[in-house]
């Protein structure tokens, strides 16, 4: 198996990136890497070994330029010559902290669309009172959506859910503005009952956003645009509430006393809440897995993508979602 990275894409390139490469070397036997990205820049933070081969490469596509644009013009940028390596058959799958736009492009570009895929959709696992997390899909690849790519939502979640996650019969919810058949917009509605007469999936109906944390379901669907904005509201309220604690905590010697007694228990409650220990967002829809791991990523966040890119690969993930797609467009 060969795992393309993007050495130079995120906050933290290429020093973590390339440090949570190198941790999933020991890990993963399987794996040869191929490190895209300025070899200089990388040079301080490589180790020689046999499973990882660095490609040079001269361009960045930063955070600042236009995805479309910058995926067309900049051919040696280590995310553009990433993707090739997919594209090419040089590599099984991709991984990159960098542009989210730009990914987006360069898979939909040059990896492709799996045929009879309307629109991909981009997914992540998120945290869950009870530990377990779900899928929701779509978080931006596409702001608006039609019932149908819903529908397909929902199968290519069931799937990954499945063979990533090891759920038997994930339950797939519809997210809404209350939880009764009728309710929502004329999407909702239209999606909702597409998904009911899915025999493929467990669909087990509309969900609210406030009973997501509460695991309301295993697979979550949704507009992209929708979908952005829930994940956002979660990223904030995790790390104001983290902030208020901490806040409160160190206001007096009693509180900074009782923080130092409570300080693992703190440590596993942000760890607990944190989706870049799930792994990155992948792409679904693509012909083969393209991963977006979150613009922050420290090594274990890049450890926990490549993690998650080795199971998509070993269980054909991809392939699966292909073979449904064709059997339901048959």
């Amino acid at each position: 198996m060969k795992i393309a990275i993007d050495a130079m894409g995120g906050d933290h390139a290429p020093k973590e990136i390339v440090e949570g490469v190198f941790q999933a070397v020991e890990d993963f036997k399987d794996v040869e890497f191929l490190l895209y990205g300025d070899e200089v820049k990388m040079a301080p933070y490589l180790k020689q070994h046999e499973r990882v081969q660095v490609i040079h490469c001269s361009e960045v596509i930063e955070g600042t330029d236009e995805p479309v644009r910058a995926v067309r013009r900049k051919k040696d940028a280590s995310m553009v010559r990433m993707a090739q390596a997919v594209a090419d058959g040089e590599a099984d799958a991709c991984v990159s902290a960098g542009n989210t736009g730009a990914l987006m492009a360069a898979g939909l570009f040059i990896v492709h669309r799996i045929d009879g895929i309307d629109r991909p959709a981009l997914a992540t696992t998120l945290p869950t009172l009870d530990g377990a997390g779900f899928d929701m899909l779509d978080l931006g690849a596409n702001a608006d959506a039609k019932p149908e790519n819903i529908l397909q939502y929902a199968i290519m979640g069931s799937i990954y859910a499945k063979q990533v996650r090891g759920i038997e019969k994930p339950t797939v919810g519809l997210l809404n503005i209350g939880t009764e058949d009728k309710k929502g917009n004329d999407l909702t509605k239209q999606a909702f009952k597409l998904l009911k007469e899915q025999n493929d999936i467990n669909f087990i109906g509309n969900v609210e956003a406030r009973e997501l944390l509460n695991h309301a379901a295993d697979v979550v669907v949704t507009d992209g645009f929708t979908g952005n904005m829930v994940l956002k509201t979660i990223e904030g309220v995790a790390g104001n509430i983290f902030a208020m604690l901490k806040e409160e905590f160190l206001s007096s010697t009693k509180t900074k006393v009782a923080a130092m007694m409570m300080k693992n228990n703190l440590k596993n409650l942000k760890t607990k809440m944190d989706y870049s220990e799930y792994g990155g967002a992948p792409l679904f829809g693509l012909k083969a897995p393209v991963i977006k791991a979150h613009g922050s990523s420290k090594a274990q966040a890049i450890y926990s993508a490549i993690r998650q890119t080795h199971i998509m690969v070993e269980h054909r993930v991809c392939q699966t979602i292909d073979q449904t797609i064709s059997k339901e467009n048959a």
